[in-house]
């Protein structure tokens, strides 16, 4: 999983973006072979240390992923594989899940990726929703694409209302599919 230059900004912003669907349909694919585009007041890069440093109103695309941060930072080790960290108040991401016209939205202070171990955790004022209605917020939310494991976890300082933090989740009721006939018991009558 060798990549470079702009793909590994690539690398790091799709897998945030998968990451907020752990337990549903993965992302665009088609956005993986489109151009990375940054927007950014300034931009460092150190080609000895392998590491590039994107700073002020940072807004990446990607085909139909959105990130906006105050500042995206991504190493690049030895072997090619690639740490990002995205931070901002809060840094957010958009993006369109694969043949099903929904998106995922999430936000959190910090973000971070590592392509090494498939892993994307986000932390601080974490949040993750879909256009159905399903939303899920914690101090820290982690997906490990290699086992499909998704972990929301809360803060265990008490949150400014006194009380202690708690992981919070909405899971909107399934809309049946109209194309599918109904079955007996369903309340149908003739």
């Amino acid at each position: 999983m060798r990549r470079t230059g702009n793909k590994t900004i690539a690398v790091f912003v799709l897998a945030a973006a998968c990451s907020a669907s752990a337990a549903s349909a993965p992302a665009e694919r088609a956005d993986r072979d489109k151009p990375v585009n940054i927007e950014s007041d300034s931009m460092i890069a150190d080609e000895v240390k392998k590491l590039a440093t994107f700073e002020g109103k940072v807004v990446l695309t990607q085909g139909s992923l959105i990130i906006r941060a105050d500042r995206i930072v991504v190493r690049q080790d030895n072997d090619g594989f690639q740490r990002g960290v995205a931070t901002g108040n809060p840094a957010s991401f958009r993006h369109k899940r694969e043949g099903l016209g929904e998106y995922i939205d999430g936000e959190a202070l910090r973000i971070e990726y590592d392509t090494r171990a498939e892993r994307v955790e986000f932390f601080n004022s974490a949040r993750l929703r879909r256009d159905s209605g399903d939303d899920i917020r914690g101090d820290y939310i982690s997906y490990d694409a290699r086992t499909e494991r998704f972990t929301v976890k809360a803060s265990n300082e008490a949150s400014g209302s006194g009380r202690e933090g708690r992981v919070r989740a909405t899971i909107m009721p399934k809309k049946p599919d109209p194309q599918t006939p109904a079955s007996p018991g369903t309340g149908r009558q003739d």
